[in-house]
């Protein structure tokens, strides 16, 4: 296939990191290698971009930094009406994409970040063909474990719920869907919304992936080989979704047997007061560590010190710290269910199925049991996931993959 001239949407995009940004950075770098990128992103990616550009410079990627007027965005603070700020940021987009395709001539065009498939793509009002995705939010939590979140947690639940359902009903996002020559969802989950929403060609396949680099630096973190207490190690926002409620009850029931275990919990949010609370309750606060915020290149390092990573998130189209964790060779205990549920291998981990929470919290206790008491298990589960990542998670793989679908969706 000769070279295009690719515009790319990624309102999220910033080199170094993981979750969203990540995937902006990385899906343009990866297409950069067939094709002529232009790129639109936020204002306040600038700086990291810029930086890494004088170390790893592109020089066939066109970097568009559009962000709306003030006064149009006064009232956007953090994480705060971010989903309306993105809506009019995007519409803001395509009247510059516009304007850039009378010049350039754009031969495709592609929807990047955010990886929603709730929110339409006014890049797909283009004249040209359009590749959507991966685009995820289609999972859902099962609807008994509702029970066990905070007020706020079945609050947030239901207010997703509505809001998905309104956002379905945007003529805007039909026209996106059926717009798209080639649709990608990260889960199955999202792939049948989509479907139902009028696309024709739906591929499910994982937004996440890890570069050489990453996979360099946690590859050579070391398997401990027994030694020492087992310890088991959760990555994420301390929000209800999460699931680290049930992990602490099922590491209460692991504690038992093995009562020098320990459990770390990496991330911060509105449920950690709760969360230390319940491990008080539960009379394992001593063994369980709320380490914060971790800096990447932290996060890596405590992958490193512990044995088994525990993700029982009740809905994820993603799954950073799974990959993360397999690459550094340590074996995954989650929810089947979502994101994790693509990622983690029965070669590589446990997957349990979410029926209630009864049962999560009994099955993921006997399953930390199982590992944490064959060291020799952990050992070769670790070591299948350090090659199961390498063969499905390695960016340069996933540019020839997403290389394929440009083609395809020129063909079409």
């Amino acid at each position: 296939m000769s070279r295009m001239k690719v515009l790319v949407s990624a309102y999220a995009c910033e080199p170094k990191t993981g979750s969203e940004p990540g995937v902006g950075w990385h899906w343009v770098r990866e297409m950069a290698r067939f094709h002529e990128i232009w790129v639109i992103t936020r204002e306040n990616n600038r700086t990291s971009i810029e930086l890494e550009l004088v170390a790893n410079p592109m020089s066939n990627v066109h970097w568009i930094y559009f962000d709306l007027p003030r006064w149009a965005r006064f009232w956007k603070k953090g994480r705060r009406g971010v989903h309306l700020y993105y809506y009019l940021w995007q519409l803001g987009a395509y009247l510059l994409a516009r304007r850039l395709h009378r010049k350039v001539a754009f031969e495709l065009a592609h929807h990047v970040t955010l990886v929603t498939y709730w929110m339409p793509s006014f890049l797909a009002l283009l004249p040209i063909p359009f590749v959507w995705g991966p685009v995820g939010g289609g999972e859902s939590g099962p609807f008994q474990f509702l029970k066990t979140m905070s007020l706020r947690g079945r609050m947030y639940e239901h207010l997703r719920d509505a809001v998905r359902w309104l956002a379905q009903l945007d003529p805007l996002l039909r026209r996106t869907v059926r717009r798209a020559r080639v649709a990608i969802a990260t889960t199955e989950e999202t792939a049948d919304r989509i479907r139902r929403l009028g696309c024709t060609n739906v591929l499910v396949y994982s937004q996440v992936g890890l570069s050489p680099e990453e996979l360099e630096v946690l590859g050579t973190a070391p398997v401990r080989a027994g030694e020492g207490p087992v310890r088991f190690l959760s990555i994420g926002s301390l929000l209800d979704l999460k699931g680290f409620h049930l992990a602490l009850e099922a590491f209460a029931r692991v504690r038992q047997r093995f009562v020098d275990s320990e459990y770390w919990i990496l991330g911060d949010g509105p449920e950690r007061k709760r969360l230390e609370r319940l491990a008080q309750t539960l009379c394992v606060s001593g063994s369980v560590t709320f380490f914060g915020w971790q800096d990447r290149a932290i996060v890596f390092k405590r992958l490193g010190e512990c044995d088994v990573v525990l993700h029982p998130s009740l809905h994820d189209s993603g799954g950073w710290a799974c990959v993360e964790a397999l690459a550094a060779g340590r074996p995954v205990v989650c929810l089947d269910l979502g994101g994790p549920s693509v990622l983690v291998g029965d070669e590589v981990g446990i997957r349990v199925p979410a029926t209630t929470p009864a049962s999560v919290v009994s099955t993921f206790s006997e399953s930390m049991q199982s590992l944490a008491g064959n060291p020799q298990i952990r050992k070769r589960l670790g070591e299948e996931a350090r090659r199961w990542v390498r063969h499905n998670f390695d960016w340069h793989s996933k540019g020839e993959w997403m290389n394929t679908q440009y083609e395809e969706a020129v063909r079409r």
